[in-house]
C-alpha cells in the first residue's frame, strides 16, 4: 500500500474574552511590578484561557520595552487571575549586544605592559612536553639537556603562528618588503638568523641594528633596504642613489 504523509497543523489559540477584558486587573499587576507603566498596547493569546497584556514602558533607557502581564482562568471560571508579570523587550527594543566571551574578544597583541593572560589547560595549540613534539629542534634540545618545558607547541600551534606571522607586517606583503628590491630577501641576508626546528626554513630573526626589523621575526621572503648585499641589487654609488638634502640642527645654537 502506498504511504500517505500526514501534516500536523498547529492551530492558533483563541483569544479568551474574559482574560482579554480584564484590562484593569492587568494594569494593576503591572503597576505593582514596577514604575513606568504607559499606554496599553495589545492582548495576545498564549494558550487556551491564557492571555498576555502588553503596556508601554516609559522608564528612561528602556525604549521599546513593555510591561507584560499574563492572565489566566480556570475552566468555567468567570474571573481572570494574574499568572505573572515582567518587563520584556519589544520588537524595536534597545538591547545590549550579544555577550561574547573574553577569550573570543581578544585580538593579536592585546596583552600590554603589566597585564597577564592565563592559558587554558586544554589549549589546542599546546601539548605536554613528554609527548613527541614533531619538532626536531625541540627534541634535540630536550635530549641534550635531559629536561624540557611542561608544554610545547604542537603542529596546530606552529601552523597558526606561521600563518599569522606570514600574513602580518613581517611577511612578504608588508609595505617595507614590497618597496625593497625584489631580490633583497631576508633569507639571503647575512643578518638573518634562522629559527630552530620546523620554523627554520621559513622564519628567522633580523640582527641588523640599522634595520627597522632588528630583533624581530621575519619571513625568509621578507625584505628591506638594509640587506647585507644590497649593493648587488641596486646602484648604491652617489650617482645611483638620490641624496637627501643636508639638514642642520641649530636648535641648540645661539646667534651672536
Amino acid at each position: 500500500m502506498p504511504e500517505t504523509a500526514t501534516k500536523t497543523r498547529t492551530r492558533k489559540p483563541r483569544l479568551d474574552r474574559i482574560c482579554a477584558d480584564a484590562l484593569e486587573l492587568a494594569r494593576e499587576a503591572a503597576e505593582e511590578s514596577g514604575d513606568g507603566v504607559g499606554e496599553y498596547l495589545s492582548a495576545e493569546a498564549e494558550a487556551e484561557r491564557v492571555v498576555t497584556h502588553n503596556f508601554e514602558c516609559t522608564l528612561p533607557g528602556y525604549r521599546g520595552w513593555r510591561w507584560a502581564v499574563v492572565l489566566t482562568r480556570a475552566p468555567r471560571a468567570r474571573v481572570a487571575t494574574v499568572a505573572e508579570s515582567a518587563l520584556l523587550p519589544g520588537p524595536e527594543a534597545l538591547l545590549s549586544p550579544p555577550w561574547v566571551p573574553w577569550a573570543d574578544r581578544l585580538e593579536a597583541g592585546e596583552v600590554g605592559v603589566g597585564e597577564v593572560l592565563p592559558t587554558e589547560v586544554e589549549d589546542d595549540r599546546l601539548m605536554p612536553a613528554y609527548q613527541y613534539s614533531e619538532d626536531d629542534g625541540v627534541e634535540d634540545i630536550a635530549y641534550e639537556l635531559g629536561l624540557g618545558r611542561e608544554r610545547v607547541l604542537n603542529r596546530l600551534g606552529r601552523a597558526e603562528a606561521a600563518q599569522r606571522w606570514y600574513d602580518g607586517d613581517r611577511g612578504p606583503r608588508a609595505p617595507i618588503s614590497e618597496s625593497a628590491p625584489a631580490s633583497a630577501r631576508c633569507g639571503t641576508c647575512g643578518f638573518f638568523l634562522p629559527l630552530a626546528g620546523s620554523m627554520r626554513a621559513a622564519f628567522g630573526a633580523c640582527a641588523n641594528v640599522y634595520s627597522s626589523e632588528d630583533a624581530r621575526v621575519v619571513s625568509a621572503d621578507h625584505g628591506c633596504g638594509a640587506h647585507s648585499q644590497i649593493s648587488e641589487f641596486v646602484d648604491t654609488t652617489p650617482q645611483g642613489v638620490d641624496q637627501s638634502e643636508t639638514i642642520y640642527d641649530d636648535e641648540g645654537s645661539e646667534v651672536l
